[in-house]
């Protein structure tokens, strides 16, 4: 534990060090393989979740849970976060009880969450005034599989020399960082990930029905295609599990696609950006979520264009 400024500035110099205590909040899809190989690279691992349920198969695995946020954020120099969305990265960090009450000069706290960049750099800016704490955005892509293998790419925004520190950190989640910008501008990558993969996922869904329909064998399409023009990781993962009407297990949702496409449309618009593209990925993914899938895999999406009795 740090209790000086002197060792604040310390620890903060020497963030790559495996003495360096992570603690982890949101065990998730991806948070719970995250935190496993953290905790599997040998770093001193600490979770903390809003449903404690979820942290049970990290118990399991002998990480420590932490009963409060008090607990984690005063033991643990390095503080990360993977949670739904703006307003839940907000209460986390500026709620009641939040990170924000118990924080101190030093520590780091890296956002894998893929959430707003006007709102990220605002809460950057106020967290570090008020407690002295740097803010990494640090937004994800590669799905549960990419956080199971460790091989997830991460697009960061903030401090250039932060981020080198953290690379060792980092190592054991990704096959690559890349520092997008200043403090803001990995959401904004992320949101343009987003794009490409919705967009993808929904086209993928009209190709399989379509495929069907002409008495094409759809299960066929993802490895006819693979290493051509038309391949993509989410083709090879997700159109087998279309064409065979695979849906479980889940592995990311609906709900998620929509998020990132609406957070896509207010950036555009507030870019004066024309994104047409994304503008109806997002009103189709809202219909299929509005029939019941908003929890759902997006493999569910051919579901909007099977034949209805």
């Amino acid at each position: 534990m740090i209790n000086s400024p002197n060792q604040a500035e310390a620890v903060q110099g020497e963030i790559s060090m495996k003495e360096a205590a992570i603690g982890f909040i949101g065990m998730g899809l991806m948070g719970v393989p995250m935190s496993l190989r953290l905790h599997q690279a040998g770093f001193d691992v600490k979770v903390w979740n809003r449903n404690p349920e979820k942290t049970m198969p990290l118990v399991d695995k002998g990480v420590q849970v932490c009963e409060h946020l008090r607990q984690l954020t005063g033991e643990c120099e390095i503080l990360m976060l993977c949670v739904s969305d703006t307003a839940a990265v907000e209460a986390v960090v500026f709620g009641e009880g939040g990170i924000a009450t118990y924080a101190r000069p030093g520590q780091v706290l890296v956002d894998f969450s893929s959430i707003d960049p006007a709102a990220t750099r605002s809460m950057a800016t106020r967290l570090e005034n008020e407690r002295g704490v740097k803010w990494i955005d640090a937004p994800v892509s590669g799905g549960v599989a990419g956080a199971e293998q460790g091989s997830l790419a991460i697009m960061a925004g903030g401090e250039e020399a932060l981020i080198d520190q953290l690379r060792p950190v980092l190592a054991p989640l990704s096959q690559r960082v890349t520092r997008m910008g200043p403090t803001g501008a990995g959401q904004v990558t992320k949101i343009c990930n987003q794009m490409i993969v919705s967009c993808n996922v929904l086209v993928m869904a009209e190709v399989m029905a379509l495929a069907e329909k002409a008495g094409v064998d759809a299960g066929a399409i993802p490895g006819a295609l693979k290493g051509g023009f038309a391949d993509s990781v989410p083709l090879q993962l997700t159109g087998p599990r279309m064409a065979a009407r695979d849906f479980d297990p889940v592995k990311w949702h609906v709900r998620t696609l929509l998020k990132d496409l609406d957070m896509a449309n207010a950036l555009g618009k507030s870019m004066q950006s024309a994104i047409p593209m994304a503008g109806l990925g997002a009103e189709l993914m809202r219909l299929h979520a509005a029939r019941g899938h908003a929890d759902h895999d997006p493999c569910t999406l051919i579901s909007m264009y099977e034949e209805k009795s």
